[in-house]
């Protein structure tokens, strides 16, 4: 894969596209005493680790997303799961956390998971799917969390 000055560019465009509107999300609905109030699984993890795990998450999704346009282009299949992800994953956060719809949630993720694995399957570069080898775990984890949440309240 031949990567150009304007490849750069293209990266740097999809980190500040996926970070910003990830940030803006993460900011602007926040989990809150509603959150607080449910009963939770013990594996729950502590809030602080929430912020650096999606940041990591989302500069590798980004990496993917710009990879594979490099590789497969806009119009790919591949990309348009990618596309489909990141809306599922952007939609997740009001779901559950702003219009406390802990079922809708739990759909909103089981879709995210299965496209998230769709893509691993059908992208040609390898170290896109790499990328989001880390994120699918993430998400069986979250999945798991959403569930016991549902199942507790």
């Amino acid at each position: 894969m031949k990567v150009s000055y304007g490849s750069y560019t293209a990266l740097l465009i999809f980190l500040v596209l996926v970070l910003a509107t990830g940030f803006t999300i993460g900011l602007t609905i926040r989990p809150g005493e509603w959150y607080q109030s449910l009963a939770k699984p013990w594996f729950t993890p502590p809030n602080w680790l929430f912020a650096p795990a999606w940041t990591i998450i989302y500069v590798l999704i980004a990496v993917a997303g710009w990879r594979v346009t490099i590789r497969e282009g806009f119009n790919s299949t591949a990309f348009r799961l990618w596309i489909v992800q990141m809306l599922l994953n952007w939609t997740w956060t009001p779901v559950f956390f702003g219009f406390h719809q802990i079922g809708l949630g739990l759909a909103v993720i089981v879709c995210l998971l299965s496209i998230v694995v769709s893509f691993m399957i059908r992208v040609q570069d390898r170290s896109a799917r790499w990328c989001f080898a880390p994120y699918a775990l993430w998400l069986v984890y979250a999945t798991s969390l959403n569930a016991a949440i549902f199942l507790l309240n």
